[in-house]
This record gives C-alpha cells, sequence and structure tokens, in this order.
C-alpha cells in the first residue's frame, strides 16, 4: 500500500537525462535532508523497495505532519518484491543492492558466465535484464555460492516448466525454460555443510523438487553428527536434514520417485573458484577449476583454505551468486566501496547531518526481509529522535517543489503511482487470459506509450 502524501518518479527512461539519486542505482532506504524547524518535515526516501517502504511507513505512523515523497529508478515500484522473488514463490518479500559481486578469477568475462542476480532479473522481468539470453542448451550448469539465491536459481532451472505457467514469470523466460537441455546443477560452496547460507525452507523444496533427485557426498558429512550438538537450533535442524538426505537410504515412495527421477541437482563443499575454463575455441564457458579447500578456525571465523588440489568441473552454463553489493549513490555520499555500503551510525550518514540510510546500503547484504524491516525501523527512529532533539540542519525546505521545478526545466514527465496503477492493472489483465497473476511488462517504451508519455 502508497505511504501518505508520498510521490513516486522514474527518470531512467529519457534520454540524455541525468537521473536524480534513485533507489535501484544504489540505496534502498535513502532518506534525504529536511528541517529541524519545519512544523511538516520534508522528508525523501530514495528507493521504494521493502527498506525504503518500511522506512517511510514508520515515519508517517510516528509523525503525523511528516510529508514523505519516494523516488524510484524504475518505472515501477517495490524493488526487488518484484524483480528478486522467484516466481513461485510469491509470498516471499524480497530485499537487495543494484550490483553483484565478481568472482575475479580468470575466464570470467565469458559467454556462459552470468551473475545470478541478472539471471533472476532477466526471468522476472526486470528490463535491463531482458537481453540477457541465457544459453540453456547444456547439460551441466553449475552456481557458485550456497546462500537461498543460487538454491532459487538452480529450482527455477529444474523446476518441470508446466508448474511455472500460472506464476508471474515472464513468457519470454518461460520459453526458454521450456527449450532447456539442463539436466544437472552443482551447487558450489567454499565452506562445509555447518556453514551453508540457504534456509531449510529452500533446501526441502529443492529435496521434494517434481522430477529431481539430490546428489550428495556422504563423506562431506563424516563425524558431523557430534558437532551439530550445541549449534543453534535453526542451523541443527538444516545440518540434519541434510545429513538424513546424504546418508539415509530413502524410504519406498521416495525412492521410487528419484528412480523416475530426469534431472538432479548437488551441493559440492571445500571447493573455492579458481578459474574459468574455456572451449577449444576459446568461445564459451566449458568448465570451473575449483581449489580443493579446507577448513581452519572455529565458529564465525571459520574459513577455507587451499589444500593444493585442484578439481575440474565442466559446465556450459555458470552463475555466480556469491553475494550482492551497493553501488555510491553521488560523490557527495561518503560510500565505503570495500564493504558497498554508505559509512553511518545507527543509520545516520557519517559527517552528513540530515542524511540517513537504511537496507543493505546500510549495512550489507545480509538478513531477511524481517531483518530489512527492523532495521528500516530503526532508521525511522533516529531520524524523528534527531528531529525532536533539533540536530538536524535549520532552515526550510522546498522539498517536492523544488524537485517539480527541476524536473519542469529539464523536459522530464515523470511517472507516478497512479501512473503506476495503470500499468498494473494492463499486467493483470494480460495475465487473465492464460491463468497468471499478470504478465509482467519489460520494456520501457511500451510502458511509456500505455501512459500515454
Amino acid at each position: 500500500m502508497a505511504p501518505r502524501c508520498w510521490r513516486w518518479w522514474s527518470w531512467s527512461a529519457w534520454p540524455g537525462v541525468r537521473p536524480l539519486p534513485s533507489r535501484s542505482t544504489p540505496t534502498p532506504g535513502f532518506c534525504k535532508k529536511f528541517s529541524t524547524q519545519e512544523t511538516t518535515p520534508q522528508i525523501c526516501v530514495v528507493g521504494s523497495g521493502p527498506a525504503g517502504f518500511y522506512t517511510a511507513q514508520h515515519l508517517l505512523k510516528h509523525h503525523t505532519r511528516a510529508h514523505v515523497d519516494i523516488y524510484e529508478k524504475q518505472l515501477v515500484p517495490f524493488g526487488l518484491v518484484r524483480f528478486g522473488v522467484a516466481p513461485d514463490h510469491p509470498e516471499v518479500k524480497s530485499y537487495g543492492a543494484e550490483d553483484h559481486q565478481p568472482l575475479e578469477i580468470p575466464g570470467e568475462e565469458l559467454p556462459g558466465v552470468v551473475s545470478a542476480r541478472a539471471f533472476v532479473g532477466w526471468y522476472n522481468g526486470l528490463p535491463e535484464n531482458q537481453k540477457l539470453a541465457p544459453d540453456l542448451s547444456c547439460d551441466t550448469a553449475v552456481i557458485l555460492g550456497q546462500g537461498n539465491v543460487a538454491l532459487d536459481v538452480a529450482r527455477i532451472l529444474l523446476t518441470p516448466p508446466e508448474h511455472l505457467e500460472k506464476t508471474d514469470i515472464t513468457e519470454v523466460a518461460l520459453g526458454v525454460l521450456r527449450q532447456s537441455r539442463v539436466k544437472t546443477v552443482w551447487i558450489v560452496g567454499r565452506r562445509g555443510p555447518l556453514q551453508v547460507a540457504f534456509t531449510i525452507k529452500e533446501l526441502r523444496e529443492m529435496i521434494q523438487l517434481p522430477g529431481t533427485q539430490p546428489i550428495l557426498d556422504p563423506s562431506d558429512f563424516l563425524g558431523l553428527q557430534d558437532r551439530i550438538k550445541d549449534v543453534p537450533r535453526p542451523r541443527k535442524r538444516l545440518t540434519e536434514l541434510l545429513l538424513r538426505t546424504a546418508t539415509e537410504k530413502p524410504g519406498v515412495e521416495e525412492a521410487a520417485r528419484r528412480a523416475l527421477a530426469s534431472r538432479a541437482w548437488g551441493l559440492r563443499f571445500f571447493r573455492s573458484p579458481q578459474q574459468v575454463l574455456p572451449t577449444p575455441d576459446g568461445r564459451r564457458v566449458a568448465g570451473i577449476r575449483l581449489a580443493v579447500t579446507r577448513l581452519e578456525g572455529v565458529g564465525e571465523s571459520t574459513r577455507a583454505v587451499p589444500t593444493g588440489d585442484v578439481e575440474d568441473l565442466p559446465c556450459g552454463l555458470l552463475l555466480s551468486s556469491v553475494g550482492y553489493k551497493s553501488r555510491p549513490i553521488d560523490p557527495s555520499v561518503p560510500f565505503d566501496p570495500k564493504l558497498g555500503i554508505i559509512p553511518n551510525t545507527e543509520g545516520r550518514v557519517v559527517n552528513a547531518p540530515g542524511l540517513y540510510c537504511s537496507g543493505w546500503v546500510k549495512r550489507g547484504p545480509t538478513g531477511v526481509i524481517t531483518t530489512t524491516m527492523t532495521d528500516s525501523f530503526l532508521t525511522s527512529q533516529v531520524l524523528l529522535k534527531d528531529l525532536k532533539a533539533g540536530l538536524l540542519p535549520s532552515g526550510p525546505r522546498p522539498g517536492y517543489t523544488a524537485i517539480q521545478a527541476l524536473l519542469s526545466d529539464r523536459g522530464v514527465r515523470p511517472v507516478s503511482f497512479s501512473d503506476w496503477e495503470k500499468l498494473d492493472a494492463e499486467e493483470v489483465a494480460r495475465g487473465q487470459g492464460t491463468g497468471k497473476p499478470r504478465e509482467k511488462l519489460v520494456d520501457r517504451r511500451e510502458m511509456l506509450q500505455l501512459l500515454g508519455h
């Protein structure tokens, strides 16, 4: 639901126009300056993803006179709730940052090497990823990383296409998946079963995925039963499920299901990417060279170190899912490129009174939606506390009127929330014909034409 007193615009579709700070550029939930002395504080939130909406919601709930404007780069709101959630997980609310962590290994630039973020954007209808055209003509795909995004990608690659037909996956992506020849997906991690980043729900879905069977090496789990006695309960339950899947003989019904499976997925532990291997002609990826690792340290300080051994894993598609990162919003705003965050104290941007941040640009790419919600509420509380204490820059702020004048001078016609409601209705109408909740619009030019822009 849109917050009170908000305006939501996009500049991304206008060639030659320098966009104002915007959500998908780097900073979900980035709050701009406003005046301490104003009776109606003018607050700007850059980013209409979960962090931005939660921040705006809390501000409006706890300051009845506040006026909040939300600005967005895309022509549609909701950020990675729309573009980052797997289509077969409509109940999930996502979050994110705009860029991905590079592998920084030789051969990363080869065709067939794709970031998981771009792949997710492709099947979810993110306009900037619609030219991705992933080649799924190979037998084996490898995903580097063992988080929930990695399992999302593996599940989409292996799910029978007919099971996705009633979701909001784009028709283009569905068509490519129908022609896919991928039969095996390896999900590779540097560390071991105790350090995986995915959650038990996603693992259980993979184990039960129709038409597939799991491949786990029992030797990776030797001695693990004794080591999980004292770990936190969520981690213990997750590891026990992995352990049972790897070592126990399946029941009659499960064994029969697996016997009929035409596809498979597996977890490879203690492997670190070292080099992308090319085809003989050097034109595409043919595999990934992995350094075999062992663990050093205990608890949170456990790290993977190379043993000196290597292993080559053939594949025709390599997806990197080793983390997301934010980008700097503007030279005037502090940014730590190593950590991918805006330096802050409890959401207060360092050395920038009146500027606040929330979401991944505040704390880095960690946590789930409830983490983002709590984090956004805390930023809002800090902002309101500073406002009450008179710690913000004094003097009136023009707010929306200044932005409106600037856009007018540049000849930019913004997209409003009511415009989005028209696009929303069009998507829903297009989806009804095929029994889908919606058919996402992915062409910016078409979207603007529908709005009469």
